[in-house]
């Protein structure tokens, strides 16, 4: 159990805890540790103008006004990151506000600012927070060649599969338990999903040949866990896999491999891409990819080059031929 020693926060950590994934608990809890080490102030007293005073802390550069990142050239945290963090300062005052007994009577997280027309009243018109939507980043068949020449184990080579064929998330991978293979079917049984949903995906049976080649020769015979992925050396070894031992797996084949960026999502949205520029339908990517809703789903129409220019060839001859019917 995380405590952050006040009695509000606690309790609040404590019903995220009963009710959400732990990654969920951990950010709530550190977000929560952020705020109120700017603000540094009792929960009870926070006011709206120090929520403000925050958002403008988060913005300010942490490693100098000329350092920034290329995705939104802004220079302190990511609007993603800020909007996070004031989701959980919302949800908190909401609990203490249902909860009651604590005299918070309102939320001091504005929605939005408000707009004001001469001859209106006021309207929530423009939200607190702007997050750009940008592109998620793919890597090319080269890199991709590059990457699984670097990866030195069997073990390391499979859950790169797993993610580059099957789009599995980092916790997907690491969830999954030797019941969950279903080798004839070509079929993996997805058991902890994001938000703790659950679904059966299909993955290329490039997936089971090298899983049945890491089990085989590989995965220590004395481990008890059910998990597929385990630690193959040390004090540690058969114990699950973490999901910081698969990020330091993952930083190490991409410096031998001479990539400058990679992480494990990255090789899930390359397999989205991936299958959307071979034609696969958007619904079957949202079932696979395990997408609650389609408008997340979306943004691989724009990451599939051939899709845009496809739509847009065909439409532009359509527009020809008929000038020069007219003509």
């Amino acid at each position: 159990m995380i405590t952050l020693g006040h009695p509000l926060l606690d309790a609040y950590v404590e019903l995220v805890t009963a009710r959400a994934r732990w990654n969920t608990v951990l950010a709530t809890a550190f977000d929560l540790k952020v705020f109120f080490s700017v603000v540094a102030k009792d929960p009870v007293d926070v006011e709206t103008a120090d929520v403000l005073a925050f958002i403008k802390d988060q913005r300010r550069p942490r490693r100098g006004a000329r350092v920034v990142r290329i995705e939104d050239g802004e220079a302190g945290l990511s609007a993603r990151t800020i909007k996070r963090r004031l989701a959980t300062i919302a949800g908190l005052y909401e609990y203490l506000i249902v909860r009651g007994g604590s005299g918070i009577t309102r939320n001091p997280v504005p929605r939005g600012l408000a707009l004001r027309r001469p001859g209106q009243r006021a309207v929530r018109g423009v939200p607190l927070i702007r997050t750009p939507r940008t592109l998620p980043r793919v890597i090319d068949p080269d890199e991709v060649d590059a990457l699984m020449g670097a990866l030195r184990t069997r073990r390391d080579r499979t859950m790169v599969e797993a993610m580059l064929l099957g789009g599995l998330r980092r916790c997907e991978v690491l969830g999954l338990r030797l019941e969950d293979l279903h080798p004839g079917e070509r079929r993996l049984f997805i058991s902890e999903g994001k938000g703790g949903h659950q679904r059966v995906v299909p993955v290329s049976s490039r997936f089971f040949t090298s899983v049945a080649d890491y089990l085989e020769t590989e995965r220590p015979g004395s481990s008890s866990t059910d998990r597929v992925f385990v630690v193959l050396k040390g004090p540690h070894r058969g114990q699950p896999l973490t999901a910081a031992g698969l990020d330091e797996i993952i930083a190490g084949a991409r410096r031998r491999a001479g990539i400058e960026h990679l992480t494990c999502h990255q090789l899930r949205h390359t397999c989205f891409t991936r299958l959307r520029e071979a034609g696969m339908a958007l619904e079957a990517i949202q079932a696979q990819a395990g997408h609650r809703s389609i408008e997340s789903t979306r943004i691989y129409l724009h990451l599939a080059n051939d899709w845009l220019a496809g739509e847009y060839r065909r439409a532009t001859e359509a527009i020809d031929a008929q000038t020069i019917g007219e003509v």
